[in-house]
């Protein structure tokens, strides 16, 4: 089997390269990691990697913008998803005593879904490009008054301590990722689709989008709107549903709904994870 070059964004230990080592278990893959989001969807688009892992929701604290505005920037295709289900560890260099800690650094995210553990700690946050990027950059700075929030992996790949686990606000705290691919070829096995389109800023446009699926039944899964930046309180939405796209019912929603917006993209289907 040919070997996979996937990418993500961060440094390793970070959760997206566990997420896409657990998708993509062959020994033979290459993970390369990406500094930021818009370096990793042009390494997809440019075909450094062949595919990317990229977050695009947590179960506690919401939506990562960054992707959303991305994928409707760049013509690329959502091929899969994956929930992982996330732990947090505070992790500080071996010499540091923990009762010495005042500040944290993590990705924004983190920090955010342990946001009541840093309060009764009377920690500082302090916001970084990634979970496990903190502990690289603590360690490599000697920071012994400073922690990072980031995976128990990210602990054993830079030679750190654990001060303590499990640390998020919500025990069912789970990131979706997706799959982002430059190639999109759909099969009868897809189960779930996912849409973008604008509507014109006027009464009833989004309910008479809405009407097309629930005419035919189609289950919406989720749905997330974003500025388009162009004009003023005009939106992207961000819609996933339930079908296959050779749906008699799946044809006919997409068809009208093509009819009725400003902006449509197709951005893939694929097959429904399972959360563990």
């Amino acid at each position: 089997m040919n070997s996979i070059r996937i990418g993500f964004q961060g440094e390793s230990g970070s959760y997206s390269e566990t997420a896409a080592s657990i998708k993509f278990p062959d020994p033979g893959n290459l993970f390369i990691p990406f500094r930021s989001f818009r370096e990793l969807f042009e390494g997809v688009e440019n075909s450094i990697i062949d595919l990317a892992v990229v977050p695009v929701e947590n179960s506690t604290e919401g939506s990562i913008n960054e992707t959303y505005d991305l994928l409707v920037e760049k013509s690329l295709f959502v091929i899969g998803e994956i929930y992982q289900k996330i732990h947090h560890c505070l992790i500080i260099n071996k010499n540091s005593k923990e009762d010495d800690i005042s500040l944290v650094y993590s990705h924004p995210q983190a920090l955010a879904q342990c946001r009541r553990y840093l309060q009764s700690k009377h920690l500082d946050a302090i916001p970084m490009y990634d979970t496990a990027g903190s502990v690289k950059f603590i360690k490599e700075n000697s920071k012994y008054q400073a922690a990072a929030i980031a995976s128990k992996r990210a602990s054993e790949i830079y030679d750190m301590k654990i001060a303590d686990q499990d640390i998020e606000d919500n025990s069912n705290n789970f990131t979706r990722f997706l799959i982002i691919s430059r190639l999109y070829e759909p099969n009868e096995t897809h189960n779930k689709i996912s849409i973008i389109f604008s509507i014109a800023h006027k009464p009833g446009s989004l309910y008479l989008i809405l009407k097309e699926f629930a005419l035919r039944k189609i289950n919406l899964t989720r749905i997330e709107s974003r500025p388009t930046k162009d004009i003023p309180w005009e939106y992207y939405f961000f819609v996933d549903f339930e079908g296959n796209p050779s749906e008699e019912s799946i044809v006919d929603s997409l068809q009208a709904i093509k009819a009725s917006v400003k902006f449509f993209k197709l951005l893939g289907s694929y097959k429904k994870a399972e959360i563990f």
